[in-house]
């Protein structure tokens, strides 16, 4: 299942325009309970389309959202662990670099939830890549020290930044920059699997984006996303934060936010 349905879209895409459901209703010619509906529950097709045009998002790709199956591609060499986050789930991501070295991508929420999870897998060494420093990707940390071959990211151990190019086993790691989401937010795109792969944390999820603070934050999210992520070939594969795994080529059409022609 998506992490976000159209009402999640549409709430996200009014904080970060900061525009108020009577604004946006005024703009589309809706009545105002019509916007509080959408944001709260899924709306017909001929709301949802009318509403796309008042908040910059592509009118196919929302009103089909509903019903949208991302492609949730797989590859040998990476496992998803989907961990408990309240009510619902976030993803670390466990990719083979080759070698007997294991790379995790996030630690989830609970202080031994992924340690738990190497621990079935056999993996007794593992390198830890953090995308942002909410405590449901780095919850984990306190479980992994005895078994950390190393901490990166952008406010952990070796700190990274955007351009930085690294090599692990037999996989490159590029560094990307992820605002919007998380100040300081990172992605990381990895070469030397089939595909090029990479690892978008809460910037982006099948068929959405990370919630955004109004303004600046919600623009260099979209900005920071077209540029670095929606650039790769269509079938690079995309790994998020929460919620199944997609590709490039699956968000260009079905993707409210990036199908966009803004």
């Amino acid at each position: 299942m998506l992490y976000d349905n159209s009402a999640d879209v549409i709430r996200k895409a009014l904080r970060g325009l900061d525009l108020a459901p009577s604004a946006a209703a005024n703009r589309c010619d809706l009545p105002e309970r019509e916007v509080l509906t959408a944001s709260r529950n899924p709306a017909s097709p001929a709301i949802l389309s009318r509403l796309a045009t008042a908040l910059h998002l592509d009118a196919e790709a929302l009103t089909h959202l509903d019903h949208y199956q991302a492609p949730n591609p797989t590859l040998d060499s990476i496992n998803r662990l989907e961990l408990p986050f309240d009510t619902e789930t976030v993803n670390a991501w466990l990719v083979d670099a080759g070698g007997g070295e294991w790379l995790l991508f996030d630690t989830g929420d609970g202080p031994e939830d992924v340690r738990n999870q190497l621990d079935l897998r056999g993996i007794g060494r593992v390198g830890v890549w953090i995308t942002h420093s909410h405590g449901d990707h780095t919850g984990g940390l306190p479980g992994l020290r005895d078994i950390m071959a190393f901490l990166a990211g952008p406010e952990q151990g070796e700190i990274l930044r955007p351009g930085m190019q690294l090599q692990r086993g037999h996989l490159n790691i590029r560094v990307i920059g992820l605002p919007g989401h998380c100040p300081g937010a990172l992605g990381y795109v990895v070469s030397g699997l089939p595909v090029p792969v990479c690892v978008t944390g809460d910037a982006l999820f099948a068929g959405s984006i990370g919630g955004c603070a109004p303004g600046e934050p919600y623009r260099q999210a979209l900005e920071a996303l077209r540029k670095e992520v929606m650039t790769l070939p269509d079938e690079a594969i995309l790994l998020p934060g929460h919620g199944p795994a997609t590709t490039v080529g699956s968000e260009r059409k079905a993707n409210p936010f990036l199908a966009s022609p803004m």
